[in-house]
């Protein structure tokens, strides 16, 4: 088994340095106490990298991100950089051409609640239950956000128009539609697949393709719904999702939404992955600026997106499984962050990640 691994640190803008830091101490446990060594090359991204070097993604850092086995990233962007042109802008000129340079097309969201958790979702009760479990599948780099022509028409300047384009092919929906459904059979064989087959032509093949691809996984349930009715369907009854399938956009929509099931966006992480499985791996949330520098960021969802990249990418299950528990015992101990507290009893960035790197170091035997 191969025992030195290198990752790429991209912490970037916002609470991206302030919680990232938080994953180092969960590092340090790893390196201490497994005979594997996880080594860490840090570089800039996002608006940070362009103040320093006139670009949000220097070559510097796609070429740490090309010798490493995996990527840990942060979070980009900020008001101080909306004014600049889209290629310079953090989220266009450096989070997306990094997903367009290594493929990563399938994004990975997990979303789940523990029961002795219950109480962290707005949720009631009565609908949470014994809390749940949902694997929300995005296609990552097709769909209305990459889809060209793009652009606006100028021609009358009273009457300025804008259009994207919703566009997909039927191999780039048989590649995700497979995963989603090999994903599924380790879980509970039910895939909902998400649409607007009544109103729009993509999906209207989505729906057609997906179907297709079933037929090669017999054991596994398919369910179609239209976007908004799964919207509804999610709220209503969580419980009864499984591997959630969806395009760029209705994923973009619905992985948010089933963030805040569990309390918070700040609790959740994400993995984009390739066809290797190699991966970039990041929190759910965004840069928050707002809370910069106030050591209250919830650093939970950072730290779980280096549980999934031990998993996914380093094909490290087991120590995925120690860090996803050493968050579930310290939560259970009744540390909260800002985010999801009172408002009145919580613990700082730093001290939630002191407590869960002491938990994990002790359930590590």
């Amino acid at each position: 088994m191969k025992n030195i691994f290198n990752i790429a640190i991209l912490p970037g803008d916002g609470i991206g340095p302030e919680v990232m830091s938080e994953t180092y101490k969960i590092l340090d446990v790893i390196n201490e106490k497994f005979d594997f060594k996880i080594k860490t090359h840090e570089f800039d991204i996002g608006g940070i990298a362009f103040d320093k070097f006139g670009t949000p993604l220097p070559k510097e850092t796609l070429d740490g991100c090309i010798k490493s086995d995996a990527i840990l990233f942060g979070s980009v962007g900020g008001e101080k950089w909306t004014c600049l042109s889209r290629d310079k802008q953090p989220e266009t000129g450096a989070l997306l051409p990094l997903r367009r340079f290594f493929n990563l097309f399938l994004n990975i969201r997990p979303i789940k609640l523990n029961f002795a958790l219950k109480q962290l979702s707005p949720l009631k009760k009565e609908i949470i239950k014994d809390g749940f479990d949902i694997l929300c599948i995005r296609e990552l780099i097709g769909g209305i956000y990459f889809g060209l022509p793009k652009g606006r028409n100028t021609f009358d300047k009273k009457n300025i128009s804008a259009f994207d384009t919703e566009i997909y092919s039927t191999k780039e929906i048989e590649r995700i539609a497979n995963i989603a459904f090999q994903l599924s059979l380790k879980r509970r064989k039910q895939v909902f697949s998400i649409d607007k087959a009544n109103v729009l032509e993509s999906s209207s093949l989505w729906r057609e393709v997906v179907t297709k691809v079933s037929k090669n996984f017999p054991e596994v349930k398919l369910i179609h719904l239209y976007v908004d009715n799964a919207a509804m369907q999610i709220i209503k009854n969580p419980n009864q999702f499984d591997v959630i399938l969806c395009s760029n956009l209705f994923g973009d929509i619905l992985s948010d939404e089933c963030a805040m099931l569990t309390g918070s966006v700040g609790m959740l992480p994400s993995a984009s992955l390739n066809k290797n499985f190699f991966g970039l791996f990041e929190p759910a949330g965004g840069s928050a600026p707002d809370l910069r520098g106030k050591n209250i960021a919830n650093p939970i969802a950072q730290i779980l997106s280096l549980a999934l990249l031990c998993e996914y990418s380093l094909k490290l299950n087991y120590v995925a499984q120690f860090i996803e528990l050493a968050v579930i015992n310290t939560l259970k101990k009744g540390y909260r962050t800002l985010d999801i507290s009172d408002g009145k009893n919580y613990i700082t960035t730093n001290q939630m990640g002191d407590n869960i790197a002491k938990t994990l170091s002790e359930i590590i035997k």
